[in-house]
């Protein structure tokens, strides 16, 4: 089995904060990293379909690497809530602060655009909205509510933040009925508090954990260039797998800005294909991984070939209840 290489001296040794990091400077982007901007008709039709709706997309905010590719694909990952976060991850490009007030009309143009798109499978996400009661569950809920119900043939998956750890706020998520719920873990755990400060690792893995008890699918997903180590790595896999995650997305972490954490290394591609294999021997059900892949990436495919996967899990959860 190929394995990873190690890290180098920065990525293995020393534990960065941001006041202690090196001058600003950014590694050179290996080939297989370089992708044609979204610029083909279809992804022309689909930014003109969005901006006329005033909707928001993660593939945007956060500069996905795969904007191409999904948007001439006719898909896009929609972001609700607005477009400010109330946190601020050293590794986002995600616009933070004070959000401005929700637009009422966010979840009709939702629905408007997956209509317009004719989209089978849409995927909602959303900025995290500490300032919020439950965090924005309670819009997750109703987009998830009435998308089935105007448009009832599509499947929706919910990438949702940790809700600071509230079971309630999730459990409105989970109640109205989302094919799949993830909740990226995002970076290994040694790295995690200097990363997301505002985060918690462990109410982020009993997120998970909760929703696994339930017929909704579990996925989660990290990125790697860090600075982590190969026995970090393991280790994140191993907590996702006791938690009964099912679905799992490795990608390559790319700097955005200069004022974002560096990146330590690019992974080679074949390093990505023994992270899967070592994913599918831990007992994920679907794994994406690779330098370009991001946590909806591939979303509807994975829907597609673990359906039946899964309902043979569901079944074992159940026989485990009686």
């Amino acid at each position: 089995m190929m394995f990873w290489r190690p890290a180098n001296r920065m990525s293995a040794g020393k534990k960065y904060s941001m006041s202690s990091q090196p001058k600003p400077q950014r590694l050179r982007k290996p080939p297989w990293l370089k992708v044609p901007p979204p610029y083909a008709r279809q992804g022309h039709g689909i930014r003109t379909t969005l901006a006329g709706l005033q909707l928001h997309t993660v593939c945007q905010e956060a500069a996905c690497p795969n904007m191409a590719e999904c948007f001439q694909a006719g898909t896009a990952t929609f972001l609700i809530l607005g477009n400010v976060c109330t946190r601020d991850c050293r590794y986002c490009n995600v616009a933070h602060g004070i959000p401005k007030k929700t637009d009422e009309n966010e979840i009709d143009h939702l629905i408007a655009a997956v209509r317009q798109m004719k989209l089978h499978y849409a995927v909602i996400t959303s900025v995290t909205r500490d300032d919020l009661p439950d965090g924005g569950a309670s819009a997750f809920a109703d987009a998830i509510v009435r998308l089935r119900r105007e448009i009832p043939d599509c499947k929706m998956e919910v990438l949702i933040p940790d809700f600071k750890g509230d079971p309630d706020a999730l459990g409105e998520v989970i109640a109205a009925g989302p094919d799949v719920i993830n909740h990226n873990m995002e970076v290994v755990k040694p790295l995690f508090r200097q990363l997301r400060p505002q985060g918690d690792y462990h109410h982020s893995l009993t997120l998970l954990s909760r929703v696994s008890e339930t017929p909704v699918v579990s996925k989660s997903g990290f990125m790697v260039g860090f600075g982590e180590k190969s026995e970090d790595l393991l280790r994140l896999m191993d907590d996702l797998v006791s938690v009964c995650c099912e679905r799992l997305t490795i990608g390559q972490y790319q700097q955005p800005t200069l004022k974002h954490w560096p990146v330590s290394r690019y992974y080679h591609p074949d390093e990505f294909a023994s992270l899967k294999e070592i994913a599918y021997s831990k007992g994920f059900q679907y794994v994406e991984s690779g330098p370009l892949v991001r946590s909806s990436y591939h979303a509807a495919k994975a829907a597609t070939r673990a359906h039946d996967i899964h309902d043979s899990i569901v079944e074992v959860k159940n026989v485990r209840k009686i």
